[in-house]
């Protein structure tokens, strides 16, 4: 069995589950979520925790059988605790505001790029530098935290001007040299 599989969920005090035809229904303080499950993993509920089966041992559904199990207790800790990821905005005038449903981001482009919000995610702008999404659903939250850090990534070679994850460290390259061999004729010496 897999590790991870087969290690059971704990469903903590304020989330309700609901087993029907492959489909896991989570509630709780943070906000509700469904996970389907696949074919050929079954999840049974004992007492307070989620115990997930697979029916084979072909190496697809023990891959499944874990990816199920993680997926499960992301759902149950994000409708119950839920997830936090911070974003910082690096670099002069560059700054970021929330406006209805979307988030404008103005990072040194000639108009500022527009973020749409999906729905589940709460999005705070602190300080014109720094954004914080708050959100039950893992992978929406980490998605809109790609998305977002993708509209200008920190830059390597220079200052680090950027929106970049907070607590990420952005490694610095070299910038190109002028080499000893440059001597400004094409093809150089023969």
């Amino acid at each position: 069995m897999s590790r991870v599989g087969k290690a059971p969920v704990a469903i903590p005090k304020g989330a309700t589950v609901q087993l029907r035809n492959g489909v896991v229904a989570l509630k709780g303080p943070k906000g509700e979520m469904t996970i389907p499950m696949p074919p050929d993993i079954t999840v049974a509920q004992e007492s307070d925790r989620l115990v997930l089966k697979r029916a084979n041992d072909l190496d697809a559904t023990r891959a499944k059988h874990g990816l199920a199990q993680r997926l499960l207790r992301n759902a149950v800790l994000g409708v119950t605790q839920g997830f936090t990821r911070e974003l910082e905005i690096v670099g002069v005038g560059f700054r970021a505001a929330k406006s209805a449903d979307k988030l404008v981001l103005s990072v040194g482009y000639t108009r500022p790029v527009d973020v749409r919000i999906p729905k589940g995610v709460d999005v705070a702008v602190e300080s014109n530098t720094k954004i914080v999404l708050k959100g039950a659903d893992k992978h929406v939250l980490g998605q809109l935290a790609a998305d977002i850090r993708a509209v200008r990534p920190p830059s390597v070679y220079s200052d680090n001007k950027g929106i970049r994850y907070s607590g990420e460290r952005v490694r610095k390259k070299a910038g190109k040299t002028a080499g000893a061999g440059a001597t400004g004729a094409a093809g150089g010496a023969k």
